[in-house]
């Protein structure tokens, strides 16, 4: 069985559209969003000759149809799915065929029952159950493909894979088309963009009001997932707040250490706001009253050099190439412990592209270009070898005619310069 959308109640939706912020009003035409990103999709789409493509990643889905269900639980159990026709339409497969998460969403077309085919719901039946899953898809490429069985697919199994393969499906890679399709952001989507950035710097006003000697790491860490909800906001995408000799190396996740008076105490925010987007900032502070020592200082000094540095570089026609080659020369007591990009881009999470140091570019490097209306962030981590702390800093941008355009805005510590 399967719901047509255009017979659902059109007021109900409209309710429905402010989500997780029911106690105020979208700043923005949530439907023009919804149709600007469905139809950069079908662009996409279109370039390649793909007759449609399926999603099965939740930020994927996300973006083409703005529909949610347990986005999370979903990422690691393949219960829902969307399959966008190219010239046709949009379908939802949802998790226990629950219609009225799509009511009133102008680009949705239908709801059907999902046909998960994992291990864990199908047991050793998985295999008859990715067939049925792949002969409903083959029969939806030959409704709308016109004769192209072209079809392009983000992730799912290997034998949904191969069964689609039996239909004489040529498959192509989705993530190509949908970080493709993500790259450049409306006005209205950077409008909610900024929502997700307010929320998150109440969030961080929170944790520093909270940082005092003997908080712990996760304690300190749970007040910006509290407001982030508390305004509207989704989830938080990793843990990524250390203190002391924790913050060197980078990516060690919160922890119960009790933060002491004194450290250096570095977070990256990866937060998932209002309306589903992301506001990743990374900022470094000092527990407690009192001056940084002379090392924390050189180390924030160094970082806020870098990313000065590199994000005047950041301009439309400019390549990722030209980027890496002309950034900021990093000394060698850092290099080892290098941030991993020195710059990428962000919309509803991290997204395409990434923009390597000159030494990782022969072995992850790829080019590219700027382009005006692309969201990124501009990273720096300062951890020297063998050193007992390290300064995490990153910034959002909106790539403008004229440059970088700041979306972030929590202040830096200028004053230890």
């Amino acid at each position: 069985m399967w719901t047509n959308m255009k017979d659902v109640s059109t007021d109900l939706g409209r309710v429905r559209q402010h989500g997780a912020m029911e106690y105020t009003d979208p700043p923005v035409d949530l439907d023009s969003v919804r149709r600007y990103r469905i139809g950069r999709v079908r662009e996409e789409l279109k370039k390649r000759d793909y007759a449609g493509i399926v999603l099965f990643d939740q930020l994927n889905t996300r973006y083409a149809t703005d529909v949610t269900n347990m986005q999370i639980w979903c990422s690691h159990n393949e219960n829902r799915y969307v399959f966008v026709a190219t010239e046709g339409p949009a379908i939802v497969f949802e998790y226990g065929a629950k219609a009225h998460l799509a009511e009133g969403i102008p680009t949705v077309d239908e709801v059907r029952p999902a046909r998960p085919w994992y291990y864990f719901v199908a047991g050793n039946r998985y295999s008859e159950q990715a067939k049925r899953w792949a002969a409903e898809i083959a029969d939806l490429v030959r409704q709308h493909g016109g004769g192209n069985k072209r079809l392009a697919i983000d992730r799912t199994g290997f034998d949904g894979i191969a069964a689609l393969m039996r239909h004489g499906i040529e498959l192509f890679d989705g993530f190509e088309v949908m970080e493709l399709a993500r790259e450049i952001k409306s006005p209205e989507e950077i409008i909610l963009m900024r929502k997700a950035i307010d929320a998150c710097d109440k969030g961080l006003d929170a944790m520093r009001a909270s940082l005092r000697p003997g908080i712990t790491e996760n304690t300190l860490l749970s007040k910006l997932h509290q407001t982030n909800v508390a305004l509207g906001g989704e989830w938080i995408e990793t843990r990524l707040l250390s203190s002391g000799p924790r913050t060197n190396p980078w990516f060690s996740e919160s922890s119960m250490r009790p933060i002491e008076k004194g450290d250096m105490v570095s977070f990256d925010t990866d937060l998932v706001g209002p309306y589903g987007y992301c506001a990743d900032i990374s900022r470094s502070w000092i527990c407690g009253e009192g001056r940084p020592s002379d090392e924390q200082r050189r180390l924030y000094a160094l970082a806020v050099e870098q990313i000065e540095f590199n994000k005047a570089l950041i301009k439309p026609g400019v390549s990722f190439r030209e980027v890496t080659e002309k950034a900021w020369p990093m000394p060698a007591e850092f290099v080892p412990n290098r941030y991993g990009v020195i710059a990428h881009g962000v919309g509803l999470c991290d997204e395409y592209p990434c923009v390597y140091h000159q030494i990782d570019y022969s072995d992850k490097g790829y080019d590219g270009f700027v382009q005006e209306g692309m969201t990124v962030c501009v990273e720096s981590y300062m951890g020297a070898t063998g050193g007992r702390e390290g300064v995490k800093l990153e910034d959002q941008f909106l790539v403008t005619a004229k440059g970088l355009e700041p979306l972030s805005k929590y202040p830096l510590e200028l004053d230890w310069l």
